[in-house]
């Protein structure tokens, strides 16, 4: 408790100081850049004429700029619009500006606007991720989508399966609340296998908010939030497709297409194949290095747009089907080879109504409704896990904006889970089944208050309260500030809690693929967990040389955990103990990251992270296992003149870590190492552009570095000895790949 009064102390502290420097400099133009429809226009380039002092507009076409008086000519350009020279008087604190598209025939207007940009005037902590960098490296799903990203890691967690999971601030994602278009999904017992479950070719954007996010969209999130923006129907035609084929015989086609019906509705259609048939096994521990997995995936949305009115709805359909353990030509003389299957079937439908009230305050109106059903059957040899989820989101909103210093927002909720199913945890073909049966019902309300006394600084707070039928009712409080002393200087503080239930094998099922026995302490299953975390960021653009500038990020976030569900893997090394904490549990995570453009077309990026994530186990605090301390990451790209070609690469290097505490062998040796050491990745990637296509070439882990024997006792998988789950570090070995993208109407 000490610790948390020192850090209030900090903020509250820090406050009084951004808001008495706010008070003493107002000279900033606050504004909009909108398209000639008034759509915000993002990443569009705003700059004094003959100077250096430059930004960029936000996600809803928002910037402020440092004004000097010896300056009047204000230039604003983006990739697809008739360029604009303002005169700006002195006196002048806003301005709305309107940009034209650009409409030509036989022409192709091309830009270089960033594929990952930090939203310099968000409040919360937030970068954006667009198509531009996802076609960086072959992203085939969600979960290869961060492959560029210094803040998001993404690592496998079990060598059997090839199930995968993020990592935001140094822990599990299972803490990051996961959304697609703000609705908040994929939970229960989809999360050990959602990564895959969304198309990288339907991705639009993604935005990465770290620390303690809005509580808008619900209580869960504990380290950050990820939204996924798919591809909309209400834009400019396209027809594309992307079709990708490995070394491995990965195959995967991608088909998305938009028709406009009149001035008011569109549709979209997105369709995803994707085929792995063959068996790999490159160690030759008789186990399939990557599942055999074939899955379709098809999605409809519709949009309605009036004057004050605007209707977005849709449903998805998923069917996967994964198959791992051991199977190929050199297991055929095994009596009872080891076998995994995972069948998905997964339905959702959403609807997104909004009512503007009055355009001039910014009020309006929504409802948001989600529903999605979901079958799991699995079975890890004579394990067997079969579980349905039915989810229910709902929420009402209201939003308005009173004036340029005041902003509320706030509204209802309702997070509905049913789970039906059943499991055999013995490793016996006849042993009973256990029905598992139960749901979560939490309704809840929020409130949220920005407050923007002066351009150079907002302040936002929120509070919701729900009730959960588990739980009974929760508090959430969250707090944010964002301070601009210049548009070249951005400082953010944050704090807030954060809950989640922790359904043990609703979301650890991918678990029973090792030979370990699950021991599920009392009070264990749907435990909600609880902490609270707080983050300072710092982000500067140091000029260098000319018009360039080096765009500087530095934070640092404490999650500390109030509840906490321990997975147990050192108590014995053949049993997996679920028990509540009793203890501390927490992690530090600090980050530096650099990005510089050296010369028209190549844009460079270095980070590094440094993470202490501890935890209490067996009665001891420790570092947290199968957890890196450090990570450092290098990306280049580049794109020749007129964008015939672009060439990227990423260097990572990644740090050392505990391993669970090994077991002396019969023979006297240990079962595994005590720790792993650093190991580097090497990535590359070349695409060929032309008008209406694009082909690639690239290639994965070209260091060929693996971990040895990612599956300890692979020789014998119906003992309890064997164990899949003690994967550090790469699975399989170097991957070429190759593919072509198009847009009929590009």
């Amino acid at each position: 408790m000490k610790k948390k009064h020192q850090i209030s102390f900090l903020l509250s502290l820090l406050l009084l100081s951004a808001t008495g420097l706010a008070a003493q400099d107002g000279g900033q133009l606050i504004g909009q850049v909108v398209d000639d429809t008034a759509e915000p226009i993002v990443a569009a380039n705003v700059y004094w004429l003959g100077t250096n002092i430059h930004t960029s507009s936000g996600e809803k076409g928002e910037f402020a700029i440092e004004h000097l008086g010896a300056h009047h000519r204000l230039v604003v350009s983006c990739a697809g619009f008739v360029a604009d020279t303002i005169d700006i008087s002195h006196d002048t604190k806003q301005r709305r500006i309107m940009l034209q598209s650009i409409v030509m025939d036989h022409v192709e207007v091309i830009g270089f606007r960033k594929g990952r940009s930090k939203l310099r005037l968000s409040i919360e902590n937030r970068e954006q991720i667009s198509e531009g960098e996802l076609i960086r490296a072959a992203c085939c799903n969600l979960g290869e989508s961060f492959t560029t990203n210094p803040s998001v890691d993404v690592s496998t967690t079990d060598a059997a399966t090839g199930t995968k999971q993020i990592k935001l601030l140094g822990l599990s994602g299972k803490y990051v609340q996961m959304q697609t278009e703000n609705i908040p999904g994929f939970r229960g017992i989809s999360a050990p296998y959602s990564l895959g479950y969304i198309p990288g070719a339907w991705i639009q954007s993604i935005q990465v908010s770290k620390g303690a996010a809005s509580v808008k969209n619900g209580f869960e999130s504990m380290t950050g939030q990820i939204n996924v923006e798919y591809k909309k129907p209400n834009v400019d035609r396209y027809f594309e497709g992307n079709a990708y084929l490995d070394q491995g015989l990965r195959a995967e086609l991608n088909l998305a297409g938009n028709y406009q019906f009149g001035d008011r509705w569109s549709t979209a259609l997105l369709a995803h194949v994707e085929d792995r048939s063959m068996a790999h096994d490159a160690n030759h521990d008789t186990f399939v290095d990557m599942p055999m997995m074939r899955q379709y995936n098809v999605m409809n949305r519709w949009t309605y747009r009036s004057a004050r009115n605007i209707i977005q709805s849709g449903f998805l359909y998923l069917y996967e089907n994964r198959r791992a353990g051991q199977y190929g030509h050199h297991t055929e003389a095994l009596a009872t080879p080891y076998l995994i299957g995972i069948k998905t079937h997964r339905g959702e439908a959403f609807v997104k109504a909004a009512h503007i009230l009055d355009p001039d305050r910014g009020s309006s109106i929504a409802l948001i409704v989600d529903g999605s059903k979901q079958q799991l059957d699995a079975g890890y040899g004579h394990k067997v896990f079969e579980m349905g989820q039915d989810n229910l989101y709902t929420s009402l909103l209201f939003e308005t904006q009173p004036n340029e210093q005041h902003a509320l927002s706030t509204g209802l909720s309702w997070q509905y889970d049913h789970y039906d199913g059943q499991h055999r945890l013995e490793q016996t073909a006849l042993g009973p089944l256990t029905t598992n049966r139960y749901n979560e019902s939490v309704p809840g309300a929020y409130f949220q208050y920005t407050y923007t006394p002066v351009p150079q600084l907002a302040v936002l707070g929120g509070i919701r309260a729900d009730h959960s039928n588990l739980h009974g009712t929760f508090v959430t409080p969250r707090f944010h500030i964002r301070y601009n002393p210049s548009s070249a200087v951005s400082l953010r503080l944050s704090a807030g809690k954060g809950y989640r239930t922790h359904g043990i094998l609703v979301e650890n099922n991918h678990l029973l693929a090792s030979g370990r026995e699950i021991v599920i302490h009392e009070g264990a299953d749907k435990l909600q967990e609880a902490s609270w975390n707080y983050g300072i960021s710092v982000g500067l653009d140091i000029p260098v040389g000319g018009s360039k500038k080096v765009e500087l990020n530095a934070e640092y976030y404490y999650t500390d955990f109030d509840k906490r569900v321990v997975i147990d893997m050192d108590s014995h090394p053949h049993e997996l103990h679920f028990y509540g904490m009793a203890g501390s549990s927490y992690s530090h995570t600090f980050q530096i990251d650099a990005s510089y453009t050296l010369l028209r077309g190549l844009d460079l990026m270095a980070a590094f992270r440094l993470s202490d994530v501890r935890n209490t186990i067996g009665g001891r605090l420790r570092s947290e296992p199968l957890t890196s301390r450090y990570k450092a990451l290098l990306t280049a790209s580049y794109k020749t003149p007129l964008r015939l070609w672009q060439g990227d690469v990423t260097f990572s290097l990644n740090g050392s870590g505990r391993m669970p505490d090994p077991y002396t062998l019969t023979n006297g040796a240990s079962s595994w190492d005590s720790s792993y050491g650093t190991y580097p990745l090497v990535s590359a990637q070349i695409t060929r552009f032309f008008p209406k296509w694009s082909a690639y070439v690239g290639g994965e882990n070209l260091t060929n570095y693996r971990q040895p024997n990612p599956i300890v006792n692979a020789q014998d998988p119906w003992s309890k000895a064997f164990d899949s789950t003690m994967v550090w570090g790469p699975t399989d070995g170097i991957m070429v790949y190759t593919g072509i993208r198009f847009n009929l109407f590009d």
